[in-house]
């Protein structure tokens, strides 16, 4: 089949490129190289003057001579520098790279066509590192106008294969394709959605004819992955729900009212019910269970949790629980034995530190079914921990959990799979929750319990620093405590351990001994230290918790009251939220302070201005998916799913609606795609399965 060339026979590769495109962009055949799609288009149809330049232009393309060139600066600051002319003024070009072949190659007096970016420096505007054509005096007129702009790497550019060289084979591969395209979309869908054909779309992706094709191009390849993706989710969730069995929970028992009508202190909100009602549907339905609990900080998962475990204690079943780390495990552990004091349930808490004979005793316990609730870290997955019937299996903070580790789960049962509920508290975008957790029914709580006051959250530069302690002791003499947190990023460990220590050497100094205690703890320190140092903390002997990320998971501390995030522009918003969810768990108004030097990019001003002006984490994380893009949303690499071609979740979201709409059409009608005329949809979702692993049955 003309797809499945392999890449080394096309004209322009040969076998040493070959090789290359397999190691640096995994590009195996023709196929590959087709859906090797570019990220920008460069209009060469329009030529601008220098006096058109304005600052909100992307990329702009001029004509004119270059009159001076100059290599000024040092090692590190050596550059070389050109003043462009044309008939209207000048503009500096700089280049930081390749100095020497550019001096031999870059003639004064040529005529050259300059594509680039212009910036304004110091009043003047400049292009870095332009691209520069000669101009020849017949400039071949049967050109494309938008040219395709391809992502490449240094070994592929050494070799020719630059975005230009790249642009060159899909010219070479385009004009071999000749009707070698197989449709994958049915003939009723193409005719619906007045769609052009897969081979007119990705001949004019690399080389439109004009920028209306191209548009059409896009969006019918965007659609086309969005869709094969929803298909493939939509299917799987139809799967699970009608044919997977799951343990029947229909009895609503003595532990679930006692605990609601005795033990419950205070009335769950209405999010937390219509969740707990989703939820009993669920369990009550005979279909497996695999739903995903979002909730910001603060909201009350755990209550939900909790209940819904008595919920299989009361059907005859066990449950446990993962959290992803020691400290949070424990705290799950203390904060649910509290909860349940006095009723008949044997709870234990299973992490690496648990002693041998101890563990010995809960393996057997589990076993014969006399230990009804375990909480644990991924301690819980060893192959020797087995349950006499797990009912349910509850994952906390989803996205520290590998997909592999979660799989492991399963296995825990031999007659059918746990009920998997899934907590977050990273708000995931709408986009990305249907993509992401496709499979998985998704519930929110999105109401904060009563009697919350709202964290107040202040952006201050380090100016202000003075002022910035004095507001800290006064929360100090109220008996509130503070986290101070610092950034760790692995790629400045160095720095940022400096950072850290000096930070702490002068809050020290600030919040001198006796009067004050500081706990500290970062990366660096064994576990047992840092256990030890959380732990005084939590207990309120220390007022102030010097830290670096390490907290930002979970660890629950009524009293602290005042969150200060150091160096806050180096965080991302999800991150930010997440560490400003530590504090205001207690009734006491509390506050987050952001800290950052004075120079910010646009994008930092973005996140500290969200961060200010709302709490609400779902909004945040439509602002994260904007400036992050997906693949940096937590944990969501790991999904499998994301590898997209052309679509991007943070622009494509009208995109994804209408696909999965189409998807829920088709599938309503044909579930298992049999049909006629669905054979190109199942042949196409046929092939898509096999080149991804299956993790979709994994919570």
């Amino acid at each position: 089949m003309f797809l499945d060339t392999k890449i080394e026979y096309l004209k322009g590769v040969g076998p040493q490129r070959g090789e290359l495109l397999k190691k640096e962009l995994g590009i195996y055949t023709y196929k590959h190289l087709l859906e090797y799609f570019p990220f920008r288009y460069v209009d060469k149809s329009k030529i601008y003057t220098i006096s058109e330049i304005s600052s909100d232009q992307a990329y702009i393309q001029l004509k004119g001579k270059i009159i001076t060139k100059n290599v000024v600066g040092e090692r590190r600051a050596k550059r070389m520098t050109a003043i462009f002319k044309d008939e209207t003024g000048e503009i500096e070009l700089v280049w930081f790279k390749g100095i020497k072949w550019l001096q031999s190659s870059v003639q004064i007096g040529q005529q050259y066509i300059v594509y680039g970016k212009p910036t304004l420096f110091k009043s003047r505007y400049n292009i870095t590192h332009p691209e520069m054509d000669e101009v020849t005096q017949a400039l071949p007129t049967n050109e494309i106008a938008m040219e395709a702009v391809y992502s490449t790497t240094e070994a592929l550019s050494a070799k020719g294969l630059n975005s230009k060289g790249i642009f060159k084979l899909q010219k070479n591969l385009v004009a071999q394709v000749n009707k070698n395209i197989p449709e994958t979309l049915s003939n009723e869908l193409l005719q619906n959605l007045k769609f052009i054909s897969r081979e007119e779309a990705l001949i004019n992706v690399h080389t439109p004819k004009d920028e209306v094709l191209l548009k059409k191009a896009i969006y019918r390849l965007k659609f086309e992955e969005l869709f094969f993706l929803q298909l493939r989710l939509l299917r799987q969730k139809a799967v699970n729900t009608t044919q997977m069995k799951g343990f029947v929970f229909n009895e609503v028992g003595e532990l679930f009212n006692t605990f609601y009508n005795e033990k419950l202190t205070f009335e769950l909100t209405n999010a937390q019910k219509k969740v707990i009602k989703e939820i009993r549907k669920d369990l009550g339905s005979g279909h497996h269970m695999n739903r995903l609990l979002q909730g910001d900080v603060g909201s009350g998962k755990t209550i939900v949790a909790l209940m819904t475990m008595l919920l299989a204690l009361d059907n005859g079943f066990q449950a446990c629980l993962l959290a992803p780390t020691e400290i949070l495990a424990q705290q799950h552990y203390v904060g649910i034995k509290e909860l349940i004091e006095g009723l008949p349930i044997e709870i234990a808490l299973l992490t690496g530190s648990v002693k041998t004979a101890e563990r010995k005793e809960i393996h057997e316990k589990l076993e014969n079914g006399s230990l009804h609730i375990l909480i644990g870290t991924h301690a819980i997955l060893e192959d020797k921990v087995l349950f006499k019937q797990l009912g349910l299996a509850i994952v906390d903070e989803q996205h520290r959990f590998g997909v592999e580790q979660r799989a492991k789960l399963w296995k825990k049962n031999n007659v059918a799979a746990p009920h998997v509920l899934v907590m977050t508290a990273t708000p995931i975008p709408r986009t990305l929750a249907m993509t992401l957790y496709g499979d998985l029914d998704v519930s929110v709580i999105d109401e904060l319990p009563p009697g919350r006051k709202e964290i107040k959250t202040i952006h201050q530069y380090d100016s202000s620093r003075l002022k910035l302690f004095g507001f800290m002791e006064k929360e100090i003499e109220k008996g509130r405590q503070i986290y101070v947190v610092y950034p760790l990023i692995q790629e400045s460990q160095k720095m940022d351990y400096k950072d850290l220590m000096d930070g702490y050497e002068s809050l020290s100094r600030q919040f001198p001994k006796p009067k004050y205690q500081l706990s500290i703890v970062h990366g660096q320190m064994k576990p047992e230290d840092k256990d030890f140092e959380m732990q005084r903390f939590v207990k309120g002997e220390t007022q102030i918790m010097v830290a670096t990320t390490v907290i930002e998971v979970g660890v629950n501390v009524p009293n602290a009251s005042v969150m200060v995030i150091e160096s806050a522009e180096r965080f991302g918003l999800s991150q930010l939220h997440q560490l400003r969810g530590r504090v205001g768990r207690g009734a006491e108004q509390s506050y987050c302070i952001l800290m950052t030097g004075s120079k910010l990019s646009s994008d930092a001003r973005l996140r500290m201005q969200t961060m200010v002006g709302t709490n609400d984490g779902f909004e945040i994380a439509e602002v994260d998916l904007r400036l992050r893009g997906p693949g940096d949303i937590q944990g969501t690499q790991q999904s499998g799913l994301l590898n997209l071609k052309i679509a991007d979740l943070a622009k494509d979201n009208i995109i994804l609606k209408a696909a999965r709409n189409v998807a829920v059409d088709v599938l309503k009608e044909d579930i298992n795609l049999q049909l006629e005329k669905n054979v190109r949809l199942r042949t196409t979702l046929a092939a898509l399965v096999k080149e991804k692993t299956n993790w979709s049955r994994i919570a």
